[in-house]
């Protein structure tokens, strides 16, 4: 059973979610929130494993309420929720932690999809509008490319390989067909690659490799 945090400051468009999320058996809505702050607290006082989270709401924003909850002891993975596919917001959420995002306009069937996912530690770059977004907003900040192609310089030609099909937002089973690898040495591969870089989760490393200039032409 995958535990969900629901937070949005907009109680039908909460409602809607809590009611969306209830169709999956495998999927149980164990607190609500109207606001970051809020968010935080009940990430604190429950076991969430995934935590839908809005960027724009009162009090502590979806950006800071992501940070939050990735700093916990018992950190829930976060996808962010937003209204615009080219919301600057967006970007600054990823960088603050979270597995990915999902318009609120998505497929209901993909908002589920999605939260199973991320729950398997995926995450959720794969969208044109994620991969419309990180182009537009990140290749606008690249002060640390130099430090981005220092830290990759440290992967192998088959890890580096890997993490340029996920700076194009490939999920393990399109990495694995992409490169005639078992999905299972994918996985291996990605952990390695996390902790080769330093980075939190595989959204932090697409990033990472988008200022290292991977994944550009491809």
């Amino acid at each position: 059973m995958i535990n969900v945090l629901v937070a949005d400051d907009d109680a039908l468009v909460r409602l809607g979610l809590v009611d969306l999320l209830a169709t999956d058996p495998g999927l149980t809505v164990v607190a609500e929130a109207a606001d970051g702050l809020a968010a935080v607290d009940q990430a604190g006082r429950h076991s969430i494993d995934v935590a839908l989270v809005d960027v724009r709401m009162p009090r502590m924003d979806g950006i800071t309420a992501t940070r939050r909850l990735r700093a916990l002891p018992r950190p829930p993975r976060v996808i962010t929720l937003t209204t615009f596919d080219l919301d600057e917001y967006v970007y600054d959420a990823l960088t603050a932690g979270a597995d990915g995002f999902l318009l609120k306009d998505t497929d209901p069937r993909e908002i589920i999809r999605a939260v199973h996912v991320v729950a398997a530690g995926q995450g959720m770059l794969h969208p044109a509008a994620a991969r419309r977004l990180i182009d537009r907003y990140h290749h606008a900040a690249r002060p640390a490319a130099r430090e981005a192609r220092e830290r990759v310089s440290r992967l192998t030609p088959r890890e580096t390989d890997v993490l340029a099909r996920l700076a194009l937002g490939d999920s393990n089973a399109e990495i694995a067909t992409a490169l005639g690898m078992r999905e299972s040495t994918v996985k291996a591969h990605v952990s390695r690659i996390l902790t080769a870089l330093g980075t939190g989760n595989r959204v932090q490393a697409a990033l990472l490799a988008r200022d290292a200039g991977l994944g550009d032409h491809n």
